[in-house]
């Protein structure tokens, strides 16, 4: 990302608006947004790191309720919510570090939930393991803002591996529910 284009951008979009970008309390905002996106946007350039594993096994691993914040891609305004994701290794494990690196490296970008929703299932499912389950809950301020203005949340998702079977895939969505709250937020 270009810092100094951003400044430049923003600065012109202030002037759009009809504010005075030299005022006191817009002055330093150029800056403030470029390094704000930087930080939120970082998913572009992240590694998950899913190649750090460790020889165990187990069933089925858990990680429930990984929070997370995105960008809608159609207006630029934040979705965000919980993200559970369960998989069935294959003789290796990852550290539960590596799975919120995961989701932090399709969130920081221009989103959809849906697609979020496949693309930490889809890199996690070509480790090698059995099958993996990524279910995503979220609140969608672009909805609540703007247009329907409604306070609805949006539940997505994918299923890989074993979990495609439907007896699997109703046995791993009871134990991903359990013990998880109602309230994600």
């Amino acid at each position: 990302m270009d810092e100094e284009r951003v400044k430049k951008l923003v600065r012109e979009l202030i002037i759009e608006l009809g504010e005075d970008p030299t005022r006191e309390g817009l002055r330093e905002t150029p800056e403030r947004i470029a390094n704000m996106y930087k930080e939120i946007f970082g998913g572009y350039d992240s590694d998950s790191e899913l190649s750090v594993q460790f020889s165990e096994d187990s069933d089925v691993v858990i990680a429930r309720n990984i929070q997370f914040y995105s960008m809608c891609e159609h207006h630029m305004l934040p979705f965000y919510g919980k993200i559970h994701i369960a998989y069935s290794p294959n003789g290796r494990v990852f550290g539960i570090s590596k799975l919120v690196r995961l989701v932090e490296k399709y969130s920081k970008r221009l989103q959809i939930q849906e697609r979020l929703t496949k693309n930490i299932a889809d890199e996690l499912n070509a480790q090698g393991v059995n099958g993996v389950v990524v279910l995503v809950d979220a609140e969608h301020l672009c909805m609540k803002m703007r247009g329907v203005k409604n306070d609805a949340m949006l539940s997505s998702s994918a299923f890989r591996g074993i979990y495609e079977n439907k007896e699997e895939k109703a046995a791993i969505m009871t134990q991903i529910r359990k013990n998880t709250t109602d309230s994600y937020f």
